[in-house]
């Protein structure tokens, strides 16, 4: 039964966003207009429920490209109006329309020069007459079996909130790097920021054997650096080989005398490797995509090998 309800809520709720989605008209593009040339910034004001969905909206345009703050309504009229200007493009949001803290607040917007917008189940409320601009929410019913309760009403105008942003975002050209400034850390900042030099291990802390040496060395090496495979090196430092813990078994079952062999001897000449510049989870992907299942990868610039990537230090990074 609860299934049943839960799922009859979500079907509501999707058709809700369906049906916003189909009837979207020319005040949506004079909206992303309007906030795309704000000199100011994006006000989002409201109250109760759909005060929550003002503010979500406030952050998600601060976090992609557009300058915005949230007003409380019923702080507005005592004194916080002073944070709008005629430069300024205020959303009020207003589900009946006739939120007596939202309607008194559109004369003195309109007294300080700044565009205000109304989101709104009933665009031939007080509010949608008194405002600029009118973005209609409309829903049949709320999902709240008594229709009470703010849920479809309050779906679908997050819903449209997001879409206004995401557009505004598209036609500012707002990109991962953008992105990134406003979201240095967490999963998220560090997934468009970390590269793979971030999380290497360098030169001077890997396995780094000449192909001369015999693979007692190699394991000596490995075993002294704390890694899981050995790069072979020319003189200048150019990647010769690649010899993993994996290969070093495989040998070891069909040879006998294999501790005296030289690296070269049993080193992978062609191995998978990885550029420093590159994001750490695109390194990630790279990974996932190997030829043969490994837990390194050399890193280097053109020949020169400048470090080891591990898959367990990405996976420690954060960046999942």
């Amino acid at each position: 039964m609860s299934i049943n309800i839960g799922k009859q809520v979500l079907l509501q709720e999707a058709a809700a966003i369906a049906a916003c989605a189909e009837s979207l008209s020319e005040e949506f593009l004079t909206a992303i207009e309007w906030i795309h040339d704000c000199g100011g910034r994006v006000i989002t004001c409201g109250i109760g429920k759909s005060g929550h969905i003002a503010r979500k909206t406030a952050g998600t345009f601060s976090s992609t490209g557009t300058p915005s703050l949230f007003l409380h309504a019923a702080e507005a009229v005592h004194g916080d109006l002073g944070m709008v200007t005629q430069n300024d493009v205020v959303l009020l949001y207003t589900h009946s329309g006739e939120t007596d803290e939202l309607v008194k607040l559109f004369a003195p917007m309109r007294a300080q020069g700044a565009k205000t917008i109304v989101v709104t189940g009933r665009p031939e409320s007080s509010a949608s007459r008194l405002a600029d601009l009118v973005l209609d929410t409309h829903v049949t019913a709320e999902a709240c079996p008594n229709n009470l309760a703010p849920t479809t009403s309050t779906t679908v105008m997050l819903a449209l909130s997001d879409a206004l942003a995401i557009a505004v975002m598209n036609r500012r050209g707002f990109g991962k790097e953008d992105f990134a400034k406003f979201h240095p850390s967490g999963t998220l900042g560090k997934r468009l920021t970390l590269r793979v030099r971030d999380v290497m291990r360098p030169f001077a802390s890997i396995a780094v054997v000449r192909p001369d040496e015999t693979v007692i060395e190699v394991m000596r090496s490995i075993t002294s650096a704390g890694v899981g495979a050995a790069c072979i090196v020319s003189s200048d430092q150019a990647l010769l080989g690649f010899i993993s813990d994996g290969d070093l078994r495989r040998h070891f079952l069909t040879s006998p005398h294999l501790m005296q062999e030289r690296a070269d001897s049993i080193m992978n000449p062609l191995p998978s490797t990885i550029e420093p510049e590159l994001f750490a989870v695109e390194a990630l992907e790279q990974f996932q995509h190997l030829p043969k299942r490994g837990g390194e990868l050399p890193v280097v610039d053109g020949k020169k090998l400048l470090g080891l990537l591990q898959l367990k230090d990405l996976l420690q990074s954060g960046i999942v």
